[in-house]
């Protein structure tokens, strides 16, 4: 039986993608002119590109077209990228780390050998952490403005599995959950794998457009807000306490719960109070130390309103059982001696560094960026291709994320998000210097 029309203008499309016959970057006809080109209907040409689009050959931009994808790149390039080469400099991914860090392991493994807790440590743990290990962080957490007692504490493998045991507990397949129009891609993973509903809400230079959300709150059955009010990943802004209370009100006339992600709020000195200190009954505020203190080390920790506990407790023996005694323990006399303390005001410092130097190294292009982050967003222009550019920055084993892994909107902003944190200074200035020189001479010319 004879391929249908569709099928086989697809395969001859995908074949003069992949064998270079139609370049990176070139429009293809509208679908209007694909239909009267190949003589079918303007329903099969949108089938077309619908296809081509989820084979990563093209992209659809709305206003602008339909462009062939650089398929030598993997899309997005960003939170499905595997870990960069020996010879790649990695600007994908933030794995900041200090000289001293592995000293400070070796002592503590060392005090824990002699310690007679060992033998504890090799059993099962309560699901949601020791009594002690959660009075710990509820300890750390009063030094960050939230106030909560260890039993509203849960510690868990990491950040990402923090907003997973959230996901499981309190959201289900449909719920709409009201998103900033850039956001980060490990939680667009999640409300993929859980079905969720994402609506995405237009962003702001301070937070995201809170006039947009009320809006969105009166059409639909918002279930859950995701927020990172204390620096944004990817665009680093740190929202004004005002925007917050709003948001927060929003939040409460339409019954929805709020998911604050603190990752990297440690590196802002003096921010705002957190939503889960204005609103902790509604408010589940999820972070850890992996980007704190170290990425290996994967113990995070979720603040949760007494209600939600035990379903998160029931989320979190479902995945993963309990998170791992021993690093946990070691993660909690870190916290008690005040070594994430220092640690944190060391990286701080650290990131200030890194984000002058990308101002100083990159002058002149449309950063956008905390001045203590250890990321910063690069707008293109509008005719730009922002998969051409990672392409280009790759042949110079340089590994750079495009929009596309942040972005929840059907259309992809051209731009490109640059970790700082992951190369010694001295390469990353000659390497922000490589990335300058390519973009100028591939977006900006």
């Amino acid at each position: 039986m004879a391929a249908p029309r569709y099928k086989t203008l697809v395969d001859a499309l995908a074949s003069d993608i992949r064998s270079g016959r139609l370049a990176p970057g070139a429009r293809l006809p509208t679908h209007r002119g694909l239909a009267a080109r190949e003589g079918i209907a303007l329903v099969t040409a949108t089938r077309v590109y619908a296809e081509l689009e989820a084979m990563g050959l093209v992209s659809r931009e709305q206003g602008r077209g339909t462009f062939v994808r650089d398929i030598a790149v993997p899309a997005g390039h960003g939170i499905d990228q595997q870990i960069a080469a020996a010879d790649v400099v990695d600007l994908n991914f933030n794995y900041p780390a200090l000289p001293e860090q592995a000293d400070l392991l070796r002592q503590a493994l060392r005090e824990l050998a002699t310690s007679g807790e060992i033998d504890s440590l090799l059993r099962y743990q309560p699901h949601r952490g020791r009594p002690q290990d959660r009075a710990s962080v509820a300890r750390h957490l009063t030094r960050r403005g939230i106030t909560a007692d260890a039993d509203q504490v849960l510690v868990v493998n990491g950040a990402q599995h923090g907003l997973a045991a959230t996901v499981m507990a309190a959201l289900k397949a449909g719920d709409v959950v009201a998103v900033d129009a850039l956001t980060y891609p490990g939680f667009k993973v999640l409300a993929h794998a859980f079905r969720l509903d994402l609506e995405p809400i237009a962003v702001t230079a301070d937070g995201p457009d809170l006039d947009a959300l009320e809006k969105l709150c009166a059409t639909r059955p918002v279930r859950a807000i995701y927020a990172m009010p204390t620096l944004h990943n990817p665009l680093g802004w740190v929202m004004p306490e005002a925007d917050r209370l709003r948001l927060v009100g929003i939040a409460r006339r339409c019954g929805a719960l709020i998911v604050e992600d603190a990752a990297y709020a440690y590196l802002v000195e003096t921010p705002p109070p957190p939503l889960a200190a204005t609103a902790p009954d509604i408010t589940v505020h999820v972070s850890g130390l992996s980007k704190s203190v170290a990425t290996g080390l994967r113990v995070g920790f979720v603040v949760a309103p007494p209600p939600l506990v035990p379903a998160l407790e029931r989320a979190i023996r479902a995945t993963t059982w309990n998170t791992p005694a021993l690093t946990t323990a070691i993660a909690c006399r870190w916290l008690d001696d005040g070594t994430v303390d220092r640690l944190e005001a060391r990286k701080r410092d650290d990131a200030k560094a890194r984000q002058a130097l990308a101002r100083q190294e990159l002058a002149g292009l449309p950063l956008v960026g905390h001045p203590s982050s250890y990321f910063t967003w690069l707008p293109l222009p509008d005719d730009a291709r922002a998969d051409r550019l990672t392409a280009a920055l790759a042949r110079q084993h340089i590994s750079v994320s495009t929009a596309e892994p942040f972005t929840t909107t059907k259309h992809t902003p051209q731009a490109l998000r640059l970790a700082l944190g992951s190369t010694d200074p001295d390469s990353l200035r000659s390497t922000l210097r490589t990335v300058r020189r390519v973009a100028v001479e591939d977006a900006y010319a």
